[in-house]
């Protein structure tokens, strides 16, 4: 969004470096695209130090409550973990993540990093037609309190009007002047815990008090001459490495940028990694998960070797364990509900950082008294209790989110990318990649050529720029094609800082949703 970008170009500026630039993005962000990211949310971040060359992975996503057992929802007459309302929402980490990543990275003050955010709240910030569109197509299921702000008298607020949330300013302000403490220990848990309680929700005080961000190790694979990182589970990392990896075993440059054989290789493939990650990913707290045998060379080789010459409807999961149950991951991020942020500064450090509510407005639920929009992560669990990803007290649910940085082979940064966008995010990234370092486009270039996304049975979207011989061939394979006009958020919103052979540095941003690099 230009006013975070600006914000965090002002940062680079005057001096901060690319974690103090994005902190203050990630806080501009939760107040002007309200209804994707927030407070209520959560965040991964993936950082390297330019004088050392280390890079540290983060993840600020929330946990279950102590209360959310599987019982907990049989007893309130349910059988599956609801996708909106009180029994959806996890417990926000995103401002956790915003105060940690300044403790360890940082050189400035929290208090400076949200003091744009805090402004725009108190203040207001222009309504875009982009956002007044958004808000009106992710107004259904919203609580009064929602309504009364993003939809006062029934609609949305008017294109180029001031929206205020004087609420999440105080929360805010609490926030900069305290620290995460102030948010987990302060008044704002107190409130929002008592809230959900009212509500049915399993969220207590306690839960808010326990919560911390961990700090962990990227998962490394190879691709196109680059060392590529992605985050461990809870996270979907894993599927962006397998899918990668498979895609090497086949000669894409031959077969041409976006033919009816590229595009039929990489949708197929999609769906093995998906498989594997359907089945697998949980949080690796509460299940020993067979992540080497999953990015196992010689497994994922013969994996490459299974797609066949028409459309695949049902992918087994191919690595067998004891687990026989599946949970279904779901397509909730369709209609922009994350932001994608990274920076890169003077001194070589980056970061790529993503935040997200889940669904639009996420569980659909605003807690009045703070202004926080509540996720709906908590919907990303299942009650199958077989399954690694069960819910259970203190557990991390499933995440979609998936930043991505990759490196030169010898360590030196090469770019980093990322997108919002749910299940289309492994596959948007691959799609870019391939088109810079297989078909020479510039990342701009890279991010506006016409993609897909495939889904969980035999449907594929393709934006209408992908030509109408490729899709009819596409469909006598078996596939499913349904053409979206115009630029839309179904394929995601890419962002990508590109260190060029030259040394020179690229920014690059997705006319797709509402976005801006700026560089100097």
């Amino acid at each position: 969004q230009p006013l975070a970008t600006a914000a965090g170009y002002a940062v680079l500026q005057n001096g901060g470096n690319a974690v103090d630039a994005v902190v203050t993005m990630a806080g501009v962000l939760a107040v002007v695209r309200p209804h994707m990211n927030g407070v209520g949310g959560d965040a991964f971040g993936i950082f390297l130090d330019g004088a050392t060359g280390d890079v540290v992975g983060m993840n600020g996503s929330g946990r279950a409550g102590a209360l959310a057992t599987p019982s907990f929802f049989e007893q309130a007459g349910l059988e599956s973990v609801p996708g909106s309302g009180p029994l959806s929402v996890s417990l926000p980490g995103a401002v956790a993540a915003w105060d940690d990543a300044l403790a360890r990275f940082g050189t400035i003050s929290l208090a400076e990093a949200l003091a744009p955010a805090i402004a725009y709240a108190r203040n207001g910030f222009p309504v875009s037609s982009r956002l007044a569109s958004d808000i009106a197509g992710g107004s259904r299921g919203l609580n009064e309190a929602a309504l009364g702000l993003y939809l006062p008298h029934g609609s949305p607020p008017p294109v180029g009007s001031l929206l205020k949330n004087p609420a999440l300013a105080g929360t805010l302000e609490r926030i900069a002047s305290e620290g995460k403490k102030g948010f987990y220990l302060g008044e704002p848990a107190k409130a929002i815990a008592a809230f959900l309680e009212r509500e049915g929700g399993y969220l207590r005080t306690p839960d808010f008090a326990a919560h911390e961000t961990t700090w962990t190790v990227p998962v490394e694979g190879a691709y196109l001459d680059h060392r590529i990182l992605v985050l461990p589970p809870n996270t979907q990392g894993i599927a962006q490495i397998s899918l990668m990896e498979m895609a090497a075993e086949h000669d894409l440059a031959a077969m041409g940028h976006n033919t009816t054989e590229y595009l039929h290789t990489l949708i197929e493939l999609k769906k093995l990694a998906f498989a594997d990650r359907n089945r697998w990913v949980a949080d690796p707290a509460f299940t020993d998960l067979p992540i080497d045998e999953l990015l196992d060379a010689e497994y994922l080789r013969g994996r490459s070797l299974e797609i066949g010459a028409t459309a695949a409807e049902n992918v087994l999961p191919g690595f067998e364990g004891p687990v026989a149950a599946q949970a279904r991951q779901g397509d909730a991020d369709d209609s922009g509900d994350t932001v994608y942020i990274t920076a890169v500064d003077q001194w070589g450090n980056a970061v790529s950082w993503i935040q997200s509510l889940f669904a639009t407005f996420g569980s659909g639920l605003l807690e009045p008294e703070t202004g926080v929009v509540l996720q709906n992560r908590g919907g990303g669990f299942t009650l199958e209790a077989t399954h690694p990803n069960v819910v259970a007290p203190g557990k991390r649910p499933y995440h979609t989110l998936t930043p991505l940085m990759a490196l030169n082979q010898d360590g030196s940064l090469a770019f980093t990318l990322g997108t919002p966008g749910g299940d289309s995010q492994t596959q948007s990234l691959i799609q870019i990649v391939n088109n810079v370092f297989l078909f020479g486009m510039t990342p701009q270039a890279a991010i506006e050529a016409p993609r897909f996304r495939s889904y969980n049975d035999l449907r594929v979207d393709f934006e209408d720029r992908i030509s109408e011989r490729v899709l009819s061939d596409l469909g006598e394979r078996g596939h499913e094609p349904r053409v979206i006009h115009g630029w839309t958020a179904t394929f995601g919103g890419a962002q990508m800082i590109r260190v060029e052979p030259s040394g020179t540095i690229t920014a690059a941003s997705d006319p797709r949703r509402e976005a801006y690099a700026m560089a100097y």
